[in-house]
């Protein structure tokens, strides 16, 4: 270890313990923040949040274990389709998923609208899991690299989470003491992910590879747009049925589609199940209802009924187009804050069933008053008028 990553190693461990403060810890982060950070200062900080605590052993499961990450979004439902698609293909997932931040939804919360799934499984009920069904997905254990959940809720206060280096390192330490042999990365970039710019977005995804791969990982990098929801709609419960939907082969939005079989391709690769036919066999997958089964076995595993699931949905409130003309964007970021936002004061069951529908999409020709979005917020908001751009100077080829 050479001094630079010794220094950081104890600074890191003298958080956690309390001999540094928030203060100097302030400081510190003040001058990453603004400076930025070697390469190799910041695997040596991934790895000192990764070793302030329990490290997943794997040892007596067979096969590869494969883990995937997304940088957050907007209507972004990818693991929930992915997962059970690459466990249906042979490979061995096991996936520690986190809760909403800010304006982007969680996997965790959308799981926990199914009645009686537990997701806060023990290291050895989330094991058992993976190796016996082939997948699980669950809350991160609090033993698992605390130190980057105590950085990261100093980052938060302090208006320092927007920093490269600082997001390499908190995701990668979590993914590398989650112990799995090969990761895939799905880094978005927009108006609805943390990072607006592809170009930082490439940045990111190089630094955590880099990162990963120097751990002794396997990692494969997706770079994905999120300038509009990615799945049809954007809520807890509402993302939960249309990622049914789509495990069911009844529709879906497109785009999740495609990134969903990306993501799961991808990890069926980095496993080596596949000698090259991943693509067509995550396809199969999805198609022929292994999937499916797949993701019933995973609930069932953890304790949750599937057809208790309520998917009825009342009318909601339509939002129309103000004028004819071709969409330009559904602004990703404007609905996922008007969702985020009607949730608070809410009760949990509430708030889980609060959302929005994507009637229309970028690129869609639409008439005046037609219906774009239809919102479940208990509420209007006028982000949601915003959100759709539409150019009104291409009439003509609305008819």
């Amino acid at each position: 270890m050479n001094r630079a990553a010794g220094d950081i190693d104890t600074l890191i461990r003298g958080f956690v313990d309390g001999t540094v403060d928030d203060g100097a810890m302030t400081a510190w982060l003040k001058v990453v923040f603004e400076r930025g950070l070697p390469a190799e200062d910041t695997f040596a900080l991934a790895m000192a949040m990764a070793s302030s605590g329990q490290v997943i052993d794997w040892s007596g499961v067979t096969g590869p274990i494969v883990d995937k990450h997304s940088t957050g979004g907007v209507g972004d439902a990818v693991t929930l389709v992915a997962v059970p698609i690459a466990a249906a293909c042979g490979v061995k997932v096991a996936k520690l998923s986190g809760r909403a931040l800010g304006h982007t939804g969680g996997t965790i919360d959308k799981l926990e609208c199914i009645p009686g799934l537990r997701t806060d499984l023990s290291i050895e009920e989330f094991r058992a899991t993976v190796d016996r069904i082939g997948c699980a997905i669950a809350a991160a254990s609090a033993d698992l690299a605390p130190a980057d959940k105590k950085l990261y809720a100093l980052r938060h206060k302090t208006g320092m989470v927007a920093s490269i280096p600082l997001i390499a390192a908190s995701v990668m330490s979590k993914k590398i003491a989650a112990g799995a042999d090969a990761i895939v990365l799905d880094v978005k970039f927009g108006r609805g992910a943390f990072l607006a710019k592809a170009d930082d977005a490439r940045r990111l995804a190089e630094l955590m590879r880099t990162i990963g791969v120097r751990a002794g990982r396997r990692v494969a990098t997706l770079l994905t747009n999120m300038d509009e929801p990615l799945a049809d709609s954007a809520g807890d419960a509402l993302e939960l049925d249309e990622a049914l939907t789509m495990l069911e082969g009844r529709g879906g939005s497109a785009p999740l589609r495609a990134i969903a079989l990306e993501t799961a391709a991808a990890m069926v690769r980095a496993s080596g199940v596949s000698a090259g036919a991943a693509d067509s066999d995550a396809a199969r997958a999805l198609s022929d209802g292994r999937a499916l089964e797949k993701f019933r076995e995973m609930v069932a595993a953890a304790g949750g009924t599937l057809d208790a699931f309520d998917r009825s949905w009342p009318a909601g409130v339509e939002i129309r187009a103000a004028e004819s003309g071709r969409i330009e964007r559904i602004d990703a970021r404007l609905v996922g804050e008007a969702v985020f936002d009607a949730k608070a004061g809410m009760t949990a069951d509430a708030a889980a069933r609060t959302g929005v529908r994507v009637r229309r999409r970028g690129g869609d020709v639409v008439k005046k008053g037609e219906a774009v979005l239809v919102s479940w917020l208990g509420h209007h908001d006028a982000r949601l008028e915003l959100a759709v751009s539409i150019d009104a100077h291409r009439r003509a080829s609305a008819g």
